[in-house]
């Protein structure tokens, strides 16, 4: 797998946690010890001196997992009480022990009534954890919202109460932690769709379980981290010429639309392809000269102008202002039948979706959506994609083929076999041209012989952190262009 932590569902954590009980014979009990262990010392971590500390906890193994949070607290000597949710009679398995020993050890445990909570203190979310169903409903809703009204400094355990661990999809409503502990298995809505607002930093550890248990519960998700994936490009030898490193044609560039086509080509050059190319309309090619005279314009108006270039590339980049004009009809069409790599973006897809291009899956190209496009290549609605961004990206690889990445928070990109996720970026992002750099950076790195799933596990992380780099002086006001030097500095 080209990512270095996997990534689980919900269902995935539960196996794990099955296998580690009952496979190998670590007691129950104990693993909910040491995840309690785990979280109060995060909690000590981020502040070290609590005046207070309030734990909610539910009934289940997450509850349970509170109780012993408060019995370390107790017995440290830090002021703690216990805000129970549910019937405590309902408390069965470990978690029931769990109550035991903290009630025996003198920790002050009530029923929580709706009262405000304390802003001063350290709150806990020990109340639902990674298996809720459906919306958070009753006293649960009402006290995510009183820890979300109270100003506290929170903490949650395994998971903000309220996100589903699958998706990162919020239920209705969920707890906005400032830290998120979380065992056994990184879950993989924790680091994708709204999570990033609701979980804070996000901190894990395996209790110690046996190594074999990932074995033998398998997953094909996993996360993204840019140096290993840089690693994986070969050295340049002493006697390196253009022609080792590939021809990109970025067609796009229809009226008033050449910025796109620019950013893009400058881009692909930027990150190391030996000659870019662009088929633009004519009136833009002075522009983009000027721009980056390394950079190869023609003005294309048919398909006698526009064969040559394809012939003579490696990669395509389609779409970077490409616009949805008869002209731009024909560009796609002529690309798409020269049976050449392909990264299409932008109004391309939303071509691809409208049917003006064959709908047959390609396995040699990369489809670059944000959620919107994506709905329209899905024919559905874009709360749906929103909804479940993994089982959306691994449909458009299984309708369109090739790699499928779907761009927002938590970047998610199907391949054929596995699914990847790279968590870069940041907000500063949401402006216009990003992902005309994008196209042009996965199109540079397939023109440099890196495999499919490669470039675009390595552009998307390229992209993001770079953005991070760029953003360093602000989020506001940051520009897609201002990715391409950090880019060029990372790839080195």
């Amino acid at each position: 797998m080209l990512g270095t932590e996997k990534l689980y569902t919900a269902e995935q954590t539960r196996a794990l946690d099955h296998c580690a009980i009952h496979d190998h014979k670590v007691p129950g009990i104990t693993l909910m010890s040491r995840a309690a262990r785990a979280a109060f010392d995060a909690l000590l971590d981020s502040w070290p001196d609590p005046d207070q500390i309030q734990v909610l906890c539910g009934t289940g193994n997450n509850g349970g997992d509170g109780f012993l949070v408060a019995d370390l607290a107790h017995k440290r000597g830090i002021p703690v009480t216990v805000l129970q949710l549910g019937d405590a009679n309902k408390i069965g398995g470990d978690a029931k022990i769990a109550r035991e020993q903290a009630l025996a050890n003198g920790v002050d445990i009530r029923p929580w009534e709706g009262e405000p909570l304390d802003p001063g203190a350290v709150i806990v979310d020990a109340m639902l954890g990674t298996g809720l169903g459906g919306d958070v409903r009753g006293a649960y809703r009402d006290a995510i919202e009183a820890i979300n009204a109270s100003g506290a400094a929170v903490l949650a355990v395994d998971i903000p109460s309220g996100l589903c661990s699958d998706s990162g999809r919020v239920l209705g409503v969920a707890t906005r932690a400032d830290v998120t502990v979380t065992f056994i298995g990184l879950k993989r809505g924790l680091f994708t769709g709204q999570a990033g607002d609701y979980t804070g930093a996000v901190n894990f550890t395996d209790l110690a379980v046996p190594a074999e248990i990932y074995d033998e519960v398998p997953t094909d998700c996993s996360r993204l981290e840019l140096e290993p994936l840089l690693e994986r490009i070969p050295e340049r030898p002493a006697n390196a010429h253009k022609g080792l490193y590939g021809t990109v044609l970025v067609i796009g560039g229809d009226h008033g639309m050449a910025g796109a086509a620019a950013m893009a080509a400058e881009a692909a050059l930027r990150c190391g392809a030996g000659l870019v190319r662009v088929a633009t309309r004519p009136e833009h090619v002075a522009a983009l000269v000027a721009r980056t005279p390394e950079v190869m314009p023609r003005g294309v108006e048919s398909g006698d102008d526009l064969d040559p270039l394809l012939e003579s590339a490696d990669v395509l980049v389609v779409g970077p202002g490409l616009g949805q004009s008869p002209w731009s009809e024909y560009m796609l069409q002529r690309a798409a039948d020269s049976g050449k790599p392909m990264v299409l973006d932008a109004d391309g897809l939303n071509l691809l979706a409208a049917g003006k291009i064959g709908q047959g899956a390609r396995d040699n190209w990369v489809l670059t959506p944000h959620p919107g496009e994506a709905a329209r290549l899905l024919e559905t609605g874009n709360a749906d994609i929103q909804a479940d961004r993994f089982g959306a990206a691994r449909a458009l690889q299984q309708r369109y083929g090739g790699v499928a990445i779907l761009k927002g928070y938590g970047t998610v990109i199907a391949g054929a076999d596995e699914t990847l996720l790279s968590d870069y970026g940041n907000p500063g992002m949401a402006s216009g041209g990003m992902g005309d750099v994008l196209s042009g950076v996965i199109g540079s790195l397939l023109a440099q012989h890196l495999p499919l799933l490669e470039s675009a596990a390595l552009g998307v992380c390229l992209h993001g952190a770079a953005a991070d780099i760029a953003a360093a002086e602000g989020q506001r006001g940051l520009a897609a262009s201002d990715l391409i030097p950090e880019m060029r500095a990372l790839l080195g």
